[in-house]
C-alpha cells in the first residue's frame, strides 16, 4: 500500500477546524428546529451547502498545501546550505576521528584548495590535536597560528542519534559516533591591536649606584665630580637608546620610564648597562656596580612604581649588581655575578640592635627558630638571641625539631651551662601551644617561610623578627616587624655577634654561648677561608674575648667515622661536568645527618684544580637536597634559584621533591646547559 504524506501539528488542526465547526452548527440547528421548524429547515440547507463546500476545499487544498510546504522546505534547505557555504566564518564538519565531512568556501580560502582535499583536520592544521575536540556537548576552544594568521578554533559536538532515528537506510542501534562543527575565527587584527596596546604601556624603573660613596672615597677629590658625570652619562645614553626618560632623584638614585616594547630588548641584553658602568675607571679602586628595579603589570602607573620599589629593595637585599624585574607576583633576576662589597660601617647593626631590644622589651615570651634541619650557624645565632632575651628577663625557647649528629655536641655543651636546660629547646607542637599575643618570633639564618622549623608560628604571631645573611628570593616572610637581611655577612652568627655588642653595655655571654656563635662562623666560612671579611674577624675577636675557645670548639665539631667515610665516598664518585663543575651524589643511607655530609663534601670538591663550582645531591626523607659551593668565578645562588632554592654567591642550596637522584642530576645539568647558553653564568 502506498503511503501518503500527511499533515500534522498546528497546520493539521487549522485545516480541520472548519469541519469541526460543522458539529457546532448542527447542534445549533437542532435548537432552532425546536423554536421554528421552517427556519430550521432553511438552516439545514445552508449547513449542507457549508459542509459540502468545506469538504471540497479541504480535499482540493490539501495537496496544494503539501506541495507548497515541500517546495518551501526544499528551497529553505538550499538557502541554508547556500548561506552556510557562503558564510564569512570558516566552517567545517568533522567526524569523531577528525576526518573532514564538509567545509564551506571560507574554510577553503583559509587552508587552500590543496589542503582542503586532505581527509584529517590534524593534517591540515598541525597545531590542532585530538584532545582539542570536545568529549561532551558544548563549545571547546583553542588558539592556533596558521600561515601568519592567528585563529581561535571553536569545536562544537553534534550528536546524530536524533537525526538518524527511524531512518530506513541506516541502522543506528549500536552507533556511538558524532559530528563536530569547527569554526575558525581570525584574531590576527585583534592580537595585533592588543600587542600594540601592551607595547605602548609605560614601564617604571629605579636605578641605584651600589657603591657610589665608597668609589668616591678611593679617588682624588678633583676627579669625584667627573666620576659621577661619567656614570650619569652612561645611564642617560642607555635609557635614551630605548626612547626613555631619566630623572635623577639623588646623587646615586635615578627614576626611569620607557615603553614596554623595549623591555624584551633589555632582557635579551641582560641589562648590559651593569657591565658597561664597570668599565668607568678614572683611578677608582673598585668597579662601579648598579642595582636596577623594574615594575610592570600593574593596573596603574603608581602600582608599577610600587613594583619597581619592591624590585629595587630585592636587588639591594640580594647584594646589588643585579636587575630585578617584578611583573605582578612574578619576579625575574638578571646579573648578580659580582662579589658583594663588604660594608665596613656598623651603623645599621647598631640601629637594628636597638630596634630588636625595644621589640623584645614589649613582649613576655621570645620563640627563636632557624631553618629545617638546623645547622651550627642557625643554632649559634639562636643561642645569641637567647642570651639577649634572657638578659631582658623574658621567657625564651628555641625550636629545633631534629638534632643532627653534627649539632648534638654543641647543643649539649650549651645546655650544660644553662639553668632549666630541659625547657629551652622545644619542638614545633610545644612552640605553637606556648605562642600567644604577647610572643615575638625571631627567625634566624633563613628568610623563607617554607624553610622555617615551624611555619605555623608565623601565622599565629603578629610580631616577627627576621635575621639572615642569605640573599632574598621571591618567597619572603611577609609583614615582619623587623627585618635585618645582609648578604655581605658571612653567617647569621656574625650578624648576631654584632647585634650583641650594641644590644646593651651590661650584656655578657657565657663561654658555651660564645663557642656556639664562633662555631657557626667557622662552619659557614669554612674555617675563615670563604666569605670572611673585616667584620667577620671583628665578630670572631669579640667572641674570643667573651670566652670562645678554639680547641674546645674543634673537639665539638669533630666528625663521626661513618660520616667521614661517606664524605670521602662522595668526593670519590664526583663527576667533572663541562670541565669546571664537580657533581656528585650522597646516598644518605646509614647517616644521621646526610645533608651536612653533602655540604661538607661540596666544600672539599672546591679544592680540586679547575673546579669553579661543586654540587652534591643528597637524598633524605623523600627529598633531594642540593648543596652548591663556589669560590669566586661562578654565582651558585642564581643557579640554585632556577631550582627553587637560593643562598649566597658562593654558598647556596635547593630542595627537589618527587624526583630520584638521577632525575635531579639531569635537571641540574639541563639548568647549567641552559644558563650557559643564555650567558647567565
Amino acid at each position: 500500500m502506498k503511503k501518503k504524506l500527511k499533515l500534522k501539528g498546528q497546520l493539521r488542526s487549522y485545516m480541520q477546524w472548519p469541519i469541526m465547526l460543522t458539529v457546532l452548527l448542527a447542534a445549533m440547528n437542532l435548537w432552532i428546529y425546536v423554536m421554528d421548524v421552517r427556519i430550521g429547515m432553511v438552516m439545514s440547507v445552508f449547513i449542507g451547502i457549508y459542509v459540502v463546500t468545506v469538504i471540497i476545499l479541504y480535499v482540493y487544498n490539501k495537496p496544494l498545501i503539501l506541495n507548497e510546504l515541500i517546495s518551501f522546505a526544499t528551497q529553505y534547505g538550499q538557502v541554508q546550505k547556500s548561506l552556510l557555504k557562503e558564510l564569512a566564518v570558516p566552517y567545517a564538519l568533522l567526524d569523531d576521528q577528525g576526518k573532514m565531512v564538509w567545509r564551506n568556501e571560507a574554510f577553503m580560502d583559509v587552508v587552500g584548495a590543496d589542503n582542503a582535499r586532505k581527509k584529517s583536520i590534524f593534517a591540515i592544521l598541525p597545531e590542532l590535536h585530538r584532545e582539542d575536540m570536545p568529549d561532551e556537548e558544548g563549545v571547546k576552544s583553542c588558539h592556533i597560528h596558521y600561515e601568519d594568521r592567528d585563529f581561535r578554533a571553536d569545536f562544537r559536538k553534534i550528536t546524530i542519534d536524533g537525526m538518524l532515528e527511524n531512518n530506513s537506510l541506516v541502522d543506528t542501534t549500536d552507533y556511538e559516533g558524532y559530528l563536530v562543527a569547527l569554526y575558525l575565527f581570525d584574531e590576527t587584527d585583534l592580537n595585533i591591536a592588543i600587542r600594540e596596546n601592551r607595547e605602548q604601556r609605560m614601564v617604571s624603573g629605579l636605578i641605584y649606584i651600589d657603591n657610589y660613596d665608597e668609589a668616591l672615597e678611593s679617588i682624588e677629590e678633583v676627579r669625584q665630580s667627573l666620576l659621577g658625570a661619567l656614570i650619569e652619562r652612561k645611564i642617560n645614553k642607555y635609557i635614551a637608546g630605548v626612547e626613555g626618560i631619566v630623572k635623577k632623584l639623588e646623587k646615586d638614585k635615578y627614576f626611569v620610564i620607557f615603553k614596554y616594547k623595549y623591555l624584551r630588548q633589555l632582557k635579551e641584553q641582560r641589562f648590559d648597562i651593569m657591565d658597561d658602568v664597570k668599565t668607568v675607571n678614572i683611578g677608582n679602586e673598585m668597579p662601579i656596580t648598579l642595582s636596577i628595579g623594574i615594575g610592570i603589570g600593574g593596573s596603574t602607573y603608581a602600582q608599577n612604581y610600587e613594583y619597581a620599589r619592591t624590585a629595587i629593595d630585592l636587588a639591594l637585599g640580594r647584594g646589588g649588581d643585579q636587575a630585578v624585574l617584578k611583573e605582578g607576583s612574578s619576579i625575574s633576576y638578571y646579573g648578580g655575578k659580582s662579589k658583594t662589597v663588604e660594608k665596613t660601617t656598623r651603623v645599621k647593626a647598631r640601629v637594628k640592635a636597638q630596634a630588636l631590644r625595644e621589640i623584645i622589651q614589649t613582649k613576655d615570651r621570645v620563640i627563636i627558630m632557624g631553618h629545617k634541619l638546623s645547622d651550627v650557624d642557625a643554632f649559634g645565632a639562636a643561642v645569641g638571641i637567647y642570651r639577649a632575651s634572657v638578659f631582658l628577663n623574658k621567657k625564651v625557647n628555641i625550636v629545633v625539631n631534629e638534632v643532627t649528629t653534627s649539632l648534638r655536641p654543641l647543643m649539649d655543651s650549651f645546655l650544660a651551662g644553662q639553668d632549666k636546660a630541659e625547657d629551652i629547646v622545644i619542638k614545633s607542637p610545644q612552640a605553637i601551644e606556648r605562642a600567644d599575643g604577647s610572643t615575638v618570633v625571631v627567625v634566624v639564618d633563613t628568610n623563607r617561610p617554607s624553610y622555617t622549623e615551624c611555619q605555623e608560628l608565623l601565622n599565629k604571631c603578629k610580631t616577627i623578627v627576621v635575621l639572615d645573611h642569605h640573599r632574598r628570593g621571591g618567597e619572603v616572610i611577609e609583614n615582619a616587624t623587623l627585618s635585618y637581611i645582609e648578604p655581605y655577612a658571612s653567617s647569621a652568627c656574625e650578624m648576631v655577634a654584632e647585634i650583641l655588642q650594641y644590644f646593651d653595655d651590661g650584656l655578657k655571654i657565657k663561654q658555651s654561648e660564645a663557642d656556639c656563635l664562633y662555631a657557626g662562623i667557622m662552619i659557614d666560612t669554612d674555617n675563615f677561608m670563604s666569605k670572611a671579611g673585616v667584620r667577620t674577624f671583628e665578630a670572631a675577636a669579640f667572641l674570643k674575648r667573651s670566652g670562645a675557645d678554639i680547641t674546645r670548639i674543634r673537639k665539638l665539631l669533630r666528625y663521626d667515622m661513618t660520616e667521614y667515610k661517606a664524605r670521602a665516598e662522595v668526593v670519590r664518585k664526583a663527576e667533572i661536568y663541562q670541565g669546571v663543575f664537580a657533581i656528585s651524589v650522597c646516598e644518605g643511607d646509614g647517616l644521621e645527618s646526610p645533608t651536612i655530609v653533602g655540604a661538607q663534601a661540596a666544600n672539599e670538591l672546591l679544592d680540586i684544580i679547575g673546579v669553579k663550582a661543586s654540587f652534591v645531591l643528597t637524598q633524605y626523607n623523600h627529598t633531594i637536597y642540593v648543596s652548591a659551593r663556589a669560590i669566586d668565578e661562578v654565582n651558585v645562588q642564581i643557579i640554585m634559584e632556577r631550582l627553587g632554592g637560593g643562598g649566597h654567591m658562593t654558598i647556596a642550596g635547593a630542595q627537589l621533591g618527587d624526583v630520584t637522584l638521577d632525575e635531579a642530576k639531569s635537571i641540574l645539568k639541563e639548568t647549567l646547559n641552559k644558563m650557559q647558553e643564555e650567558g647567565a653564568l
